[in-house]
């Protein structure tokens, strides 16, 4: 086994610090995204509009922020595995399955909302088509034939 200076030894503990702490902050956005698709669901499953809009737009935000933590996040992992970083270090591999925990859950979530909202869809459509249009297969009353005059007779 080779010897390492001091200093590669701080930097490879800076670095071990650095991608933790991403990684508990994907975490923590994981566990937030999951939060609005509970949220997001209730609304779904009440028909309010309004809430979902918000529910949809936070969801938006979180997912961003996921991103760019992501192109963090990818990077450092590569870094830290090529600066000799232990994929074993307890406290990573236990982050990350965490990391994939949640995110599994998310997918399950997301899916779960989807469904939902294709069958409040398929529900509205289906009453829209069951409106019953007493005008359905009526010529407008505005494009029938009528004799019209062709003289006005003006007095004064």
């Amino acid at each position: 086994m080779e010897e390492i200076s001091e200093q590669e030894l701080e930097e490879r503990v800076a670095l071990l610090k650095k991608f933790r702490g991403l990684l508990q902050q994907q975490r923590d956005k994981f566990r937030e995204y999951l939060t609005v698709l509970e949220k997001q669901e209730n609304s779904i499953a009440s028909e309010n509009a309004d809430a979902l809009l918000a529910h949809t737009e936070l969801e938006q935000q979180v997912v961003s922020n996921i991103m760019n933590l992501q192109k963090v996040i990818v990077p450092m992992s590569d870094l830290y595995k090529a600066r000799g970083g232990d994929q074993r270090e307890e406290s990573i591999a236990s982050l990350q399955n965490d990391l994939s925990n949640l995110q599994n859950q998310v997918l399950a979530q997301n899916k779960k909302n989807r469904d939902l909202l294709r069958s409040h869809i398929d529900s509205i459509r289906t009453q829209i088509a069951s409106f019953r249009n007493p005008y359905k297969n009526r010529r407008s009353i505005y494009a029938e034939k009528s004799a019209t005059a062709s003289l006005v007779m003006v007095e004064a």
